[in-house]
Protein backbone atom coordinates (compact mmCIF):
# COMPACT_ATOMS: atom_id res chain seq x y z
CA UNK A 1 0.00 0.00 0.00
CA UNK A 2 1.31 3.47 -0.89
CA UNK A 3 2.07 5.88 1.95
CA UNK A 4 0.38 9.29 1.91
CA UNK A 5 2.91 11.78 0.53
CA UNK A 6 3.67 14.53 3.04
CA UNK A 7 6.53 17.00 2.93
CA UNK A 8 9.43 16.89 5.36
CA UNK A 9 11.46 19.63 7.04
CA UNK A 10 14.25 18.80 4.59
CA UNK A 11 11.91 19.57 1.67
CA UNK A 12 10.98 22.86 3.32
CA UNK A 13 14.60 23.91 3.76
CA UNK A 14 15.42 23.08 0.12
CA UNK A 15 12.93 25.70 -1.06
CA UNK A 16 14.01 29.29 -1.63
CA UNK A 17 12.35 31.83 0.66
CA UNK A 18 10.99 33.81 -2.30
CA UNK A 19 9.32 30.68 -3.67
CA UNK A 20 7.75 29.79 -0.32
CA UNK A 21 6.45 33.35 0.02
CA UNK A 22 5.01 33.10 -3.49
CA UNK A 23 3.22 29.84 -2.69
CA UNK A 24 1.81 31.36 0.48
CA UNK A 25 0.67 34.52 -1.26
CA UNK A 26 -1.01 32.59 -4.08
CA UNK A 27 -2.95 30.50 -1.56
CA UNK A 28 -3.98 33.70 0.24
CA UNK A 29 -5.09 35.23 -3.07
CA UNK A 30 -7.24 32.22 -3.91
CA UNK A 31 -8.79 32.19 -0.42
CA UNK A 32 -9.66 35.90 -0.40
CA UNK A 33 -10.88 35.76 -4.00
CA UNK A 34 -13.29 32.95 -3.11
CA UNK A 35 -14.47 34.61 0.09
CA UNK A 36 -15.09 37.81 -1.83
CA UNK A 37 -17.01 36.05 -4.60
CA UNK A 38 -19.18 34.36 -1.98
CA UNK A 39 -19.88 37.70 -0.31
CA UNK A 40 -20.75 39.35 -3.64
CA UNK A 41 -23.07 36.48 -4.56
CA UNK A 42 -24.80 36.67 -1.18
CA UNK A 43 -25.36 40.41 -1.58
CA UNK A 44 -26.67 40.00 -5.13
CA UNK A 45 -23.87 42.11 -6.62
CA UNK A 46 -23.05 39.24 -8.99
CA UNK A 47 -25.39 36.49 -10.11
CA UNK A 48 -25.27 32.93 -11.35
CA UNK A 49 -23.59 29.80 -10.06
CA UNK A 50 -20.10 29.60 -8.61
CA UNK A 51 -18.30 26.64 -7.09
CA UNK A 52 -15.68 27.83 -4.64
CA UNK A 53 -12.20 26.39 -4.07
CA UNK A 54 -11.49 27.64 -0.53
CA UNK A 55 -9.71 24.96 1.48
CA UNK A 56 -8.14 23.25 -1.54
CA UNK A 57 -5.56 25.93 -2.38
CA UNK A 58 -2.49 23.78 -1.75
CA UNK A 59 -3.38 21.45 -4.62
CA UNK A 60 -3.51 24.13 -7.31
CA UNK A 61 -0.52 26.10 -6.03
CA UNK A 62 1.67 23.06 -5.38
CA UNK A 63 0.87 21.51 -8.74
CA UNK A 64 1.56 24.67 -10.75
CA UNK A 65 4.88 25.09 -8.92
CA UNK A 66 5.99 21.85 -10.57
CA UNK A 67 5.42 22.85 -14.22
CA UNK A 68 6.62 25.39 -16.77
CA UNK A 69 4.70 28.30 -18.25
CA UNK A 70 4.40 26.51 -21.61
CA UNK A 71 2.77 23.45 -20.03
CA UNK A 72 -1.01 23.03 -20.07
CA UNK A 73 -3.77 22.48 -17.54
CA UNK A 74 -7.42 21.53 -17.75
CA UNK A 75 -9.69 22.56 -14.91
CA UNK A 76 -13.09 21.77 -13.36
CA UNK A 77 -16.31 23.54 -12.39
CA UNK A 78 -14.35 24.57 -9.25
CA UNK A 79 -11.68 26.29 -11.28
CA UNK A 80 -10.85 29.71 -9.82
CA UNK A 81 -7.84 28.39 -7.90
CA UNK A 82 -6.39 26.58 -10.91
CA UNK A 83 -6.81 29.69 -13.04
CA UNK A 84 -5.06 32.00 -10.60
CA UNK A 85 -2.21 29.58 -9.85
CA UNK A 86 -1.55 29.10 -13.60
CA UNK A 87 -1.00 32.82 -14.06
CA UNK A 88 -4.50 34.27 -14.24
CA UNK A 89 -4.84 37.92 -13.24
CA UNK A 90 -7.14 38.66 -10.30
CA UNK A 91 -8.83 41.68 -11.87
CA UNK A 92 -9.47 39.91 -15.18
CA UNK A 93 -10.88 36.88 -13.36
CA UNK A 94 -13.17 39.07 -11.27
CA UNK A 95 -14.35 40.99 -14.33
CA UNK A 96 -15.15 37.68 -16.03
CA UNK A 97 -17.27 36.54 -13.11
CA UNK A 98 -19.07 39.91 -13.24
CA UNK A 99 -19.78 39.20 -16.93
CA UNK A 100 -17.85 42.26 -18.07
CA UNK A 101 -16.21 42.93 -21.42
CA UNK A 102 -12.82 43.34 -19.70
CA UNK A 103 -12.92 39.77 -18.34
CA UNK A 104 -10.40 37.21 -19.56
CA UNK A 105 -13.09 35.67 -21.77
CA UNK A 106 -14.80 39.01 -22.48
CA UNK A 107 -17.56 38.15 -20.02
CA UNK A 108 -18.76 35.15 -22.04
CA UNK A 109 -17.32 32.37 -19.89
CA UNK A 110 -18.11 33.38 -16.34
CA UNK A 111 -17.16 31.34 -13.31
CA UNK A 112 -17.69 27.92 -14.87
CA UNK A 113 -15.65 28.52 -18.03
CA UNK A 114 -12.63 30.56 -17.00
CA UNK A 115 -9.83 30.05 -19.50
CA UNK A 116 -6.58 31.75 -20.45
CA UNK A 117 -4.88 29.98 -23.34
CA UNK A 118 -2.05 32.56 -23.27
CA UNK A 119 -0.70 30.89 -20.11
CA UNK A 120 -1.71 27.32 -21.02
CA UNK A 121 -5.01 27.21 -19.12
CA UNK A 122 -7.30 25.31 -21.49
CA UNK A 123 -10.27 26.13 -19.33
CA UNK A 124 -12.68 25.26 -16.58
CA UNK A 125 -15.55 22.97 -17.42
CA UNK A 126 -19.17 22.70 -16.29
CA UNK A 127 -19.34 18.98 -17.10
CA UNK A 128 -18.18 16.59 -14.36
CA UNK A 129 -15.19 14.76 -15.80
CA UNK A 130 -15.19 16.99 -18.88
CA UNK A 131 -11.58 18.02 -18.31
CA UNK A 132 -10.27 14.46 -18.59
CA UNK A 133 -10.65 13.80 -22.35
CA UNK A 134 -9.59 17.39 -23.12
CA UNK A 135 -6.33 16.86 -21.24
CA UNK A 136 -5.83 13.51 -22.92
CA UNK A 137 -6.29 15.13 -26.31
CA UNK A 138 -3.82 17.86 -25.40
CA UNK A 139 -1.35 15.14 -24.37
CA UNK A 140 -1.78 13.46 -27.75
CA UNK A 141 -1.15 16.82 -29.44
CA UNK A 142 2.10 17.21 -27.49
CA UNK A 143 3.26 13.74 -28.50
CA UNK A 144 2.41 14.33 -32.16
CA UNK A 145 4.25 17.67 -32.14
CA UNK A 146 7.28 16.15 -30.43
CA UNK A 147 7.66 18.70 -27.63
CA UNK A 148 8.47 17.94 -24.00
CA UNK A 149 5.43 19.73 -22.57
CA UNK A 150 3.05 18.13 -20.09
CA UNK A 151 -0.62 18.50 -19.17
CA UNK A 152 -2.00 18.64 -15.64
CA UNK A 153 -5.58 17.38 -15.58
CA UNK A 154 -7.65 18.34 -12.53
CA UNK A 155 -10.92 16.61 -11.63
CA UNK A 156 -12.90 15.67 -8.55
CA UNK A 157 -13.67 12.38 -6.85
CA UNK A 158 -17.08 12.24 -8.53
CA UNK A 159 -15.51 12.26 -11.98
CA UNK A 160 -13.68 8.97 -11.52
CA UNK A 161 -16.97 7.07 -11.64
CA UNK A 162 -17.63 8.37 -15.15
CA UNK A 163 -16.81 6.19 -18.13
CA UNK A 164 -14.69 8.89 -19.71
CA UNK A 165 -12.20 8.54 -16.84
CA UNK A 166 -11.61 4.89 -17.73
CA UNK A 167 -11.43 5.51 -21.46
CA UNK A 168 -9.03 8.45 -21.17
CA UNK A 169 -6.61 6.86 -18.72
CA UNK A 170 -6.49 3.68 -20.74
CA UNK A 171 -5.74 5.62 -23.93
CA UNK A 172 -3.10 7.76 -22.21
CA UNK A 173 -1.35 4.68 -20.87
CA UNK A 174 -1.42 2.79 -24.18
CA UNK A 175 0.04 5.77 -26.02
CA UNK A 176 2.33 6.92 -23.16
CA UNK A 177 0.86 10.42 -23.18
CA UNK A 178 2.45 13.16 -21.01
CA UNK A 179 -0.56 13.74 -18.75
CA UNK A 180 -0.63 13.96 -14.94
CA UNK A 181 -4.15 13.13 -13.75
CA UNK A 182 -4.82 14.91 -10.44
CA UNK A 183 -7.92 13.86 -8.54
CA UNK A 184 -8.88 16.47 -5.95
CA UNK A 185 -10.64 14.16 -3.51
CA UNK A 186 -12.61 16.46 -1.20
CA UNK A 187 -14.69 13.51 0.06
CA UNK A 188 -18.00 14.55 -1.53
CA UNK A 189 -19.34 14.64 -5.09
CA UNK A 190 -21.91 17.38 -4.51
CA UNK A 191 -23.50 15.73 -1.43
CA UNK A 192 -22.64 12.06 -2.03
CA UNK A 193 -19.75 10.80 0.08
CA UNK A 194 -16.94 8.81 -1.51
CA UNK A 195 -17.41 6.06 1.07
CA UNK A 196 -21.00 5.57 -0.16
CA UNK A 197 -20.43 5.78 -3.91
CA UNK A 198 -17.02 4.20 -4.61
CA UNK A 199 -16.27 0.48 -4.44
CA UNK A 200 -12.59 1.46 -4.23
CA UNK A 201 -12.41 4.47 -1.93
CA UNK A 202 -8.63 4.84 -2.26
CA UNK A 203 -8.84 6.41 -5.69
CA UNK A 204 -5.12 6.25 -6.51
CA UNK A 205 -5.41 2.43 -6.60
CA UNK A 206 -7.38 2.67 -9.84
CA UNK A 207 -4.06 3.42 -11.57
CA UNK A 208 -3.24 -0.30 -11.42
CA UNK A 209 -5.93 -1.02 -14.02
CA UNK A 210 -4.12 1.24 -16.50
CA UNK A 211 -0.53 0.17 -15.69
CA UNK A 212 0.50 3.61 -14.49
CA UNK A 213 1.85 4.87 -11.14
CA UNK A 214 -0.74 5.94 -8.58
CA UNK A 215 -0.05 7.80 -5.37
CA UNK A 216 -2.06 9.39 -2.53
CA UNK A 217 -0.96 12.90 -1.54
CA UNK A 218 -1.70 15.17 1.42
CA UNK A 219 -3.64 17.85 -0.45
CA UNK A 220 -3.37 20.29 2.47
CA UNK A 221 0.43 20.33 2.17
CA UNK A 222 1.56 22.52 -0.72
CA UNK A 223 5.10 21.12 -0.74
CA UNK A 224 3.87 17.53 -0.73
CA UNK A 225 1.74 18.31 -3.78
CA UNK A 226 4.68 20.00 -5.51
CA UNK A 227 6.94 17.02 -4.77
CA UNK A 228 4.45 14.41 -6.04
CA UNK A 229 3.55 16.38 -9.17
CA UNK A 230 7.22 17.09 -9.90
CA UNK A 231 8.00 13.36 -9.94
CA UNK A 232 5.06 12.67 -12.25
CA UNK A 233 6.02 15.56 -14.55
CA UNK A 234 9.62 14.37 -14.83
CA UNK A 235 8.37 10.91 -15.75
CA UNK A 236 6.04 12.34 -18.39
CA UNK A 237 8.79 14.49 -19.92
CA UNK A 238 10.96 11.38 -20.26
CA UNK A 239 8.25 9.82 -22.40
CA UNK A 240 7.23 7.26 -19.78
CA UNK A 241 3.56 8.16 -19.77
CA UNK A 242 0.87 9.29 -17.33
CA UNK A 243 0.46 9.20 -13.55
CA UNK A 244 -2.64 9.28 -11.32
CA UNK A 245 -2.37 11.35 -8.13
CA UNK A 246 -5.08 11.46 -5.49
CA UNK A 247 -4.79 14.70 -3.52
CA UNK A 248 -6.87 14.42 -0.35
CA UNK A 249 -8.32 17.80 0.50
CA UNK A 250 -11.51 19.53 1.66
CA UNK A 251 -13.75 22.34 0.43
CA UNK A 252 -14.88 24.80 3.10
CA UNK A 253 -17.98 26.07 1.32
CA UNK A 254 -20.86 23.94 0.09
CA UNK A 255 -20.87 22.44 -3.37
CA UNK A 256 -22.48 25.69 -4.55
CA UNK A 257 -24.26 28.66 -2.96
CA UNK A 258 -27.49 26.71 -2.37
CA UNK A 259 -25.72 23.91 -0.46
CA UNK A 260 -26.20 24.10 3.34
CA UNK A 261 -23.77 21.17 3.87
CA UNK A 262 -26.30 19.14 5.90
CA UNK A 263 -24.63 15.90 4.80
CA UNK A 264 -21.46 16.53 6.80
CA UNK A 265 -20.82 17.39 10.44
CA UNK A 266 -19.41 20.64 11.76
CA UNK A 267 -16.92 18.54 13.75
CA UNK A 268 -15.56 17.13 10.49
CA UNK A 269 -15.26 20.64 9.08
CA UNK A 270 -13.32 21.83 12.12
CA UNK A 271 -10.95 18.86 11.90
CA UNK A 272 -10.05 19.83 8.35
CA UNK A 273 -9.77 23.53 9.16
CA UNK A 274 -7.20 22.61 11.81
CA UNK A 275 -5.00 21.53 8.87
CA UNK A 276 -5.70 24.63 6.79
CA UNK A 277 -3.06 24.80 4.00
CA UNK A 278 -2.34 28.50 4.56
CA UNK A 279 -1.94 28.11 8.31
CA UNK A 280 0.21 24.98 7.89
CA UNK A 281 2.73 26.65 5.58
CA UNK A 282 2.75 29.89 7.60
CA UNK A 283 3.50 28.05 10.84
CA UNK A 284 6.21 25.90 9.29
CA UNK A 285 7.94 28.95 7.82
CA UNK A 286 7.81 30.82 11.12
CA UNK A 287 8.95 27.80 13.16
CA UNK A 288 11.90 27.33 10.80
CA UNK A 289 12.86 31.01 10.98
CA UNK A 290 12.26 31.47 7.25
CA UNK A 291 9.67 34.23 7.66
CA UNK A 292 8.37 36.40 10.47
CA UNK A 293 4.76 36.96 11.44
CA UNK A 294 5.14 40.55 10.27
CA UNK A 295 6.24 39.40 6.81
CA UNK A 296 3.31 37.01 6.55
CA UNK A 297 0.88 39.67 7.76
CA UNK A 298 2.35 41.95 5.09
CA UNK A 299 1.48 39.39 2.40
CA UNK A 300 -2.11 39.30 3.66
CA UNK A 301 -2.32 43.10 3.43
CA UNK A 302 -0.98 43.04 -0.14
CA UNK A 303 -3.58 40.46 -1.09
CA UNK A 304 -6.39 42.49 0.48
CA UNK A 305 -5.41 45.52 -1.59
CA UNK A 306 -5.24 43.41 -4.76
CA UNK A 307 -8.72 41.98 -4.15
CA UNK A 308 -10.14 45.45 -3.51
CA UNK A 309 -8.67 46.64 -6.80
CA UNK A 310 -10.05 43.59 -8.64
CA UNK A 311 -13.58 44.29 -7.41
CA UNK A 312 -13.29 48.00 -8.25
CA UNK A 313 -11.99 47.19 -11.73
CA UNK A 314 -14.81 44.72 -12.34
CA UNK A 315 -17.55 47.02 -11.08
CA UNK A 316 -16.34 49.93 -13.19
CA UNK A 317 -15.86 47.86 -16.35
CA UNK A 318 -18.51 47.88 -19.11
CA UNK A 319 -20.77 44.99 -20.05
CA UNK A 320 -20.47 43.61 -23.59
CA UNK A 321 -22.36 45.73 -26.11
CA UNK A 322 -25.57 44.37 -27.61
CA UNK A 323 -24.03 44.55 -31.09
CA UNK A 324 -21.11 42.37 -30.01
CA UNK A 325 -23.01 40.03 -27.70
CA UNK A 326 -22.76 36.96 -29.94
CA UNK A 327 -19.05 37.36 -30.68
CA UNK A 328 -17.33 33.97 -30.41
CA UNK A 329 -20.55 31.97 -30.38
CA UNK A 330 -19.78 30.46 -33.76
CA UNK A 331 -16.44 29.61 -35.33
CA UNK A 332 -15.55 31.46 -38.52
Amino acid sequence: MSVLVRSTDEMLMRERKEDLMRYLKQMMQIRRFEETVYDLLTKGVIEGGSHLYAGEEAVAVGAMAAIREDDYITSTHRGHGHCLAKGGKLHLMMAEIFGKETGMCRGRGGSLHLADVSVGNLGANGVVGGSIPIATGAGLSIKMRGTDQVVLCFFGDGAVNNGVFCESLNMASVWKLPVVYICENNLYAMSVAVVRSHAVTEIYKRAVAYDMPGEPVDGQDVLAVKYAVSKAVERARRGEGPTLLECRTYRYFGHSRSDARVYRTREEEQEWRARDPILLLSKRMMDAGIATKEEIDGLAQEVEAEIEYAVKFAMESPYPSEEDLYYGLYAD
